[in-house]
């Protein structure tokens, strides 16, 4: 059987942490970013957690492979 390649999309987007979590920039963040306020801005610089539980055990599955 031949030999199942990491979706490398995922890779880019996501991150797992030691503890397990699958982590993801906010959407958003990028450009525009005048109009926002300063404490919105530093909420978006930091990744945040995937918070539904069947997303992130797809993610898990696609970056395990």
């Amino acid at each position: 059987m031949p030999k199942v390649k990491t979706k490398k999309i995922v890779s880019k987007r996501f991150k797992i942490t030691k503890s397990g979590k699958v982590m993801h920039r906010v959407q958003g963040a990028r450009h525009l970013r005048r109009k926002k306020s300063k404490a919105r801005q530093r909420r978006q610089d930091r990744p945040v957690e995937v918070t539904t539980t069947k997303f992130a055990r797809m993610v898990k599955q696609f970056l395990s492979t």
